[in-house]
């Protein structure tokens, strides 16, 4: 790559229920198809932890994406939910807020504790190293992430959002190849993207075999504690981790070692229609329109050489 071409700015997104959400730096942009056929566009200004000094400083920023990734993203889903069940079913209040609480904490217990757990019984019945029951723990964690992405992918509803969740990636690398952003276009470009939040969760569970190994043999109850405390931890290090494969995929080691990443993401995409990828294109240049009066890219937002953006969104 010439070094006269500055790169792209790094945007990120995800689906949503009939919809998909795209972020900037600045601003956040939301399309979803209503169920009488129209396009309702949502945008919203990120302010506060979001462009923040703490989202510029390595490792913490991690933890911010995090919490945007739960946040926003969590807002902008039960908004698309809102949509199609209308007001009278419309989800909100403390009932919402107790489900999701309850949610992460099941999958807090299902995807790290339970193996932990496991891994633990097994060391204490066969006397295995600690490296090895931080491996089985590691596989046991990512079998269960498997077959829960496949199990779910198996409805039709989720199908439905892993198709938005492909077209949201093919929006993306289209404006990457600097293309025009049409249906017809935008479908010849793949369902993966480096930056996907599936291959978040696959570098997440390598870099835990490889923290917890560090920090040796626990008791039970520490040990259980500890896949809970150091969640943020892990979080930090995967993003980095994540970063800094995104800002070097012009090496072919590191497109090597991508390549786990972007097989996972298979499970968490489909082919979406023409109709999703309108839908995609829609949230995609309403972020593009309010990202421009709020940046410093104004003046080249939708041409394919301009500055990269300082946060990396995940996907």
């Amino acid at each position: 790559m010439s070094t006269n071409k500055l790169r792209l700015p790094n945007y990120g997104g995800q689906a949503l229920i009939e919809g998909v959400l795209m972020r900037g730096k600045y601003t956040a942009a939301a399309a979803m198809r209503a169920p009488d056929g129209n396009i309702v566009v949502e945008t919203e200004n990120l302010t506060g932890i979001y462009t923040g000094k703490l989202a510029k400083i390595p490792f913490f920023r991690g933890i911010v994406i995090l919490w945007d990734s739960i946040g926003l993203g969590t807002r902008f889903l039960t908004k698309s939910a809102n949509i199609q069940t209308g007001e009278d079913e419309k989800i909100e209040g403390p009932a919402l807020y107790l489900t999701l609480a309850f949610s992460f904490a099941v999958a807090i217990l299902l995807f790290f504790v339970a193996p932990a757990a496991i891994g633990k019984w097994i060391q204490n019945l066969s006397g295995i190293s600690t490296f090895a029951m931080n491996l089985i723990e590691g596989f046991i964690r990512l079998g269960a992430i498997i077959l829960y992405i496949w199990l779910i992918g198996r409805s039709k509803e989720i199908a439905s959002v892993f198709a938005y969740h492909g077209a949201e990636h093919k929006t993306i690398n289209a404006f990457e190849a600097g293309v025009d952003l049409t249906p017809t276009v935008v479908q010849q470009y793949p369902t993966s993207h480096p930056r996907c939040g599936t291959s978040f969760l696959l570098t997440l569970i390598i870099i835990s075999i490889l923290v917890f190994s560090i920090i040796g043999s626990l008791p039970m109850i520490w040990l259980l504690l500890s896949r809970i405390v150091l969640l943020p931890v892990l979080a930090m290090l995967s993003y980095e981790y994540i970063r800094w494969t995104a800002n070097h995929l012009d090496l072919p080691i590191i497109r090597w070692m991508m390549k786990p990443n972007l097989a996972l993401q298979s499970l968490t995409t489909r082919q979406p229609t023409l109709d999703m990828l309108e839908v995609s294109i829609a949230s995609f240049n309403a972020m593009l329109a309010e990202e421009s009066k709020a940046s410093s890219f104004r003046d080249g937002l939708s041409h394919p050489n301009v500055e990269k953006n300082e946060s990396i969104p995940v996907n």
